[in-house]
């Protein structure tokens, strides 16, 4: 293996990584009190043979939420404060968030785990990099920023909008020219609206690679973004429980995930059994690598995914970035269906909050949106912000707009249109953009 991304040369070699790293991590939580009674009678000698894999009980985030703070440190986290090197904020909106430590060796696998997707996305020493991820105990935004350093590329330390305002940020893409940025895609929409609105395009910056993460990517939603940007858009796969897991070596292809440093499975959602291979399903992961601290096994993510063999896909390239290190193709592709972002129910209709975003991003009459869900004298409301895109005429298009939300939904919305930028500015305050708010 190289000491840099810490690729293995072969697929016996990946194997083997991912064989020894399952007993490993087995052994990590069987010093976690948490886990010691979830394990009990467990046969390691055997443990990666799929039926006692199987006897690991699937781990949820409301199992963890449900400990004490100093339950969760006590009887779950297995490294004491002099191990520890930092802290990571747990992802999502929602719920009370956990903080995770991260011991030296857990940073240095991270590490690699980060670099690679520089590494998939051809970044190198001739690039910059603007980075809108959040700075600070979200570990997105520094870990990224000091992978792009540790790949030779310079970095513009930015944040996110509620730090560094959308207006200053676009003054720094106008004044330093990145050749890529990198942040979540539902922002970067919104800096391409904030310059929309002042007459200018990002696409004329020469920007040429948008590396989005944090949040689902849908084909719709991509295709807006390079319109927006002119530039392709890569999409990466990360969560604060395990580390930046996988990567887009070319639009669109799918993720390469990392499987050296996690365990992924693809299982039934209601009964947790192996779907068939390249089915759809849940996707529980076990951590690898990042484990020293927190014993993460068989964790479940929430997401639907359908994962391919790498056999089944070849690495391939990129024709504006060349060639990609072959030895991403040992990894298998993962694919997300887009079911993860929730969904209301509004007056007995369930409404998926991705379908609904996929509607919006596909009419270019729409610039940015947001909804709400409010209950107004017992009945639901389902109230939409829009703002118009260039040329539009707002009291033209309510109608149209308004029968094709009711005719596809079965609700009939409250539209309300707002002048530009001002919903990208209200997301400023958020460091994840709140799009679908439930207010009843």
């Amino acid at each position: 293996m190289t000491t840099d991304l810490m690729l293995p040369e072969t697929a016996e070699a990946l194997a083997e990584a991912q064989r020894a790293g399952r007993i490993r991590a087995v052994e990590r939580a069987q010093a976690s009190a948490f886990w010691q009674p979830r394990l009990a009678g467990l046969d390691l000698d055997r443990i990666t043979e799929p039926e006692e894999w199987a006897k690991i009980p699937i781990l949820t985030k409301d199992e963890l939420r449900a400990l004490s703070t100093d339950a969760f440190y006590a009887a779950f986290c297995t490294a004491g404060r002099s191990e520890t090197s930092e802290f990571w904020r747990s992802g999502g909106s929602t719920g009370r968030p956990l903080f995770y430590p991260r011991t030296h060796a857990d940073l240095a696998h991270a590490m690699a785990g980060f670099r690679r997707v520089y590494a998939c996305a051809g970044v190198t020493s001739d690039d910059l990099v603007h980075i809108s991820l959040p700075l600070g105990i979200h570990p997105a935004g520094h870990m990224c920023a000091r992978a792009a350093e540790a790949e030779g590329a310079a970095v513009m330390w930015v944040g996110a909008g509620n730090a560094v305002p959308s207006v200053m940020q676009l003054d720094l893409i106008r004044t330093f020219r990145p050749s890529v940025w990198v942040g979540m895609s539902s922002y970067a929409i919104h800096l391409a609206n904030l310059a929309a609105a002042d007459g200018e395009r990002l696409s004329d910056y020469g920007i040429h690679t948008v590396i989005c993460t944090a949040e689902p990517l849908s084909a719709i939603k991509r295709a807006k973004l390079s319109a927006l940007w002119g530039a392709r858009v890569l999409d990466s796969i990360g969560m604060t429980e395990m580390m930046m897991m996988g990567a887009e070596t070319a639009p669109d292809t799918g993720f390469r995930i990392w499987s050296d440093f996690v365990y992924p499975e693809v299982v039934d959602p209601d009964t947790f059994e192996p779907v068939s291979p390249g089915g759809e399903g849940l996707l529980v992961v076990t951590a690898l690598a990042t484990n020293e601290a927190t014993p993460f096994l068989r964790w479940n993510t929430g997401d639907v995914v359908r994962v391919a063999d790498a056999a089944e896909a070849s690495v391939g390239s990129d024709p504006g970035r060349g060639a990609v290190d072959p030895r991403f193709g040992l990894f298998p592709i993962m694919r997300h269906a887009h079911r993860t972002a929730g969904f209301f129910k509004v007056r007995g209709v369930n409404i998926g909050h991705a379908d609904f975003e996929d509607m919006m991003f596909a009419d270019a009459a729409i610039a940015d949106f947001r909804v709400e869900v409010l209950a107004t004298d017992g009945t639901d409301v389902l109230r939409v912000h829009l703002e118009p895109g260039s040329g539009t005429d707002p009291a033209a298009l309510t109608p149209a707009l308004t029968d094709r939300v009711r005719h596809t939904f079965e609700v009939t919305p409250d539209l309300v249109w707002c002048e530009p930028g001002s919903i990208a500015r209200a997301f400023e305050s958020s460091v994840k953009a709140a799009r679908f708010v439930d207010l009843r």
